[in-house]
């Protein structure tokens, strides 16, 4: 498993397992063993996912049935930090722990900025759990350029990564050339586009030349351009074609072809106007 090196030393594997819309089950505890078991590393979930239970109990299956360590593992977990402050943060984390079954995660993140700038106050608590050692790398999600320069305008530790939409139809320039000069890792949620880019023709084009799928192409383009990725898939033998990522390499022109399918088209939610539901 390739990894990258965090602005704090850390290494993160350049391709995790998501859990975003899948629902707490005993399918789901089977597929983050499963996923273990192909060789993913690093597993990504959120408070809101809903999921952190089975997600814990497929985490814990895989490290009894002697397939790695915890130590080998690579845990994210989200805040949904919606009105919380300094100790609503702390006990949030807490609780996720409790939830996971872990004693720490490696990677906490704020979830969304919001609409007003309440997520520095959320920040400062997950400086204090770095601080603390309480766990090994902090960062954001969805958080665009105005979010990162408040933050660090106003923070003691620069964030490790921002966990954006990112895909070949929404290739976020702007916020990653501002984390490249600020030495933050982008990560891409929803790198297939749920789907909807596994039908592309040029991507599909580019697979056949390649004798690779088109989900393979778009996950090797992530990593090919410094971007960590973490597909979600239910079905054991798409999490491990996602996986098979690792014996190719496209082309730079290739590259260029994909970047130029962006047209800034937001699938989820857009940051500039998410406000938690309300």
């Amino acid at each position: 498993m390739t990894t990258f090196t965090l602005n704090n030393g850390l290494e993160m594997p350049v391709l995790g397992y998501g859990t975003f819309r899948s629902d707490q089950s005993d399918l789901l505890a089977e597929n983050v063993k499963k996923a273990i078991q192909v060789g993913y590393r690093s597993i990504d979930t959120a408070f809101i996912y809903k999921n952190e239970e089975s997600v814990g109990k497929g985490i814990q299956a895989a490290i009894d049935a002697g397939i790695v360590t915890r130590e080998e593992l690579f845990i994210t977990t989200k805040v949904w930090n919606d009105g919380l402050d300094f100790e609503g943060t702390l006990k949030a984390y807490e609780d996720s722990l409790k939830r996971l079954s872990l004693d720490y995660v490696d990677l906490y993140l704020i979830h969304w900025p919001g609409l007003d700038e309440s997520y520095v106050e959320v920040w400062k608590a997950l400086e204090h759990l770095y601080n603390a050692k309480k766990v090994k790398a902090i960062g954001v999600c969805n958080f665009h350029v105005h979010h990162l320069d408040h933050l660090l305008k106003n923070s003691m530790i620069t964030p490790a990564i921002n966990q954006i939409e990112l895909s070949p139809k929404l290739t976020q320039n702007e916020v990653r050339e501002f984390c490249a000069k600020h030495d933050i890792y982008v990560e891409a949620w929803s790198p297939l586009m749920n789907g909807e880019l596994l039908t592309n023709d040029t991507i599909c084009t580019i697979a056949k030349k390649y004798n690779k799928t088109a989900a393979q192409i778009i996950l090797r383009w992530d990593i090919q351009s410094n971007i960590v990725t973490i597909p979600k898939s239910m079905t054991p033998s798409r999490i491990e074609e996602n996986f098979a990522i690792f014996d190719f390499e496209l082309s730079q022109e290739d590259l260029e072809t994909i970047n130029q399918l962006n047209e800034d088209f937001h699938y989820g939610p857009n940051p500039e106007n998410f406000d938690f539901g309300r």
